[in-house]
């Protein structure tokens, strides 16, 4: 068999090494090129013709699903789909039985995946074909993005280790420059995501901007305090208080149900 060229998709160096070093030695497959965002995979894509794709579904300005759209439908590689987010996206795969490794993935899972795809390129040459993928492709289209939204669940790395905190145990969140702090239940982590980012990806009947700053899980909220200057005091169930600013006052109220 010859080699099957491959490339690595995905915005977070730290993925696209871990992919990469499991693909280390495995002389059934080249890699061709990696790529850290959705423009540089439709260049690669068309520069290698890869024969599989490693498929990061999360990344700024064009995710993955929007990447396989803008490809011509002779040219969609076998895709393992490398996601973060176990909700819509994951029963879709499942359904149009398409592979994909949920982050963190141990390195038997990735193995069993890369057999997979293997013997689907090994197919493809004589009668295979990527009914599966156009087909989610136009759910996709129908569900217009539905399938990334709202994650159960954030990966936040830290030195030596990855916690996996559940987005229930959120209680607010605030920004920290290109990080955010997560405040749940008795712990504060550090995730690297912007704030604007993450705010685009959480359920809005669950969570609610209050400042430039901060985001809160609108359950938590027991009491508001008006302020001078039209600015309010926002006291959680636990007790913590955060200002809740002019600028997204209106929409806060409106959300909580309350009247100014």
């Amino acid at each position: 068999m010859k080699s099957i060229r491959t490339v690595i998709v995905d915005d977070e160096p730290i993925a696209r090494d871990t992919v990469r070093n499991l693909l280390k030695g495995d002389p059934e497959v080249d890699i061709v090129a990696e790529c850290s965002s959705g423009e540089e995979a439709l260049v690669a894509i068309r520069e290698h013709r890869p024969q599989l794709m490693f498929l990061d579904i999360q990344m700024p300005v064009m995710d993955g699903f929007s990447v396989l759209q803008a490809v011509d439908t002779e040219q969609l590689p076998e895709v393992i789909f490398v996601t973060a987010y176990d909700t819509y996206a994951v029963r879709a795969f499942t359904h149009h039985a398409l592979d994909y490794l949920l982050k963190p993935f141990t390195d038997e899972r990735f193995l069993q995946a890369l057999r997979h795809a293997k013997q689907r390129v090994q197919e493809r040459g004589l009668y295979s074909s990527t009914t599966g993928l156009t087909d989610l492709l136009e759910e996709y289209g129908r569900r217009s993005g539905e399938l990334l939204r709202h994650p159960e669940r954030l990966l936040v790395r830290s030195l030596g280790r990855v916690d996996v905190v559940p987005v229930e145990e959120i209680q607010w969140i605030e920004s920290q420059g290109n990080y955010v702090k997560l405040h749940c239940a008795g712990r504060v982590l550090l995730h690297r995501e912007r704030m604007n980012d993450l705010e685009q990806r959480l359920d809005p009947n669950s969570f609610v901007r209050i400042h430039r700053s901060a985001i809160v899980r609108m359950n938590r909220i027991r009491t508001l305090k008006p302020l001078e200057g039209g600015e309010y005091r926002l006291i959680l169930d636990d007790g913590h208080s955060l200002t809740l600013s002019r600028s997204y006052r209106e929409a806060v109220l409106a959300r909580l149900g309350r009247q100014r």
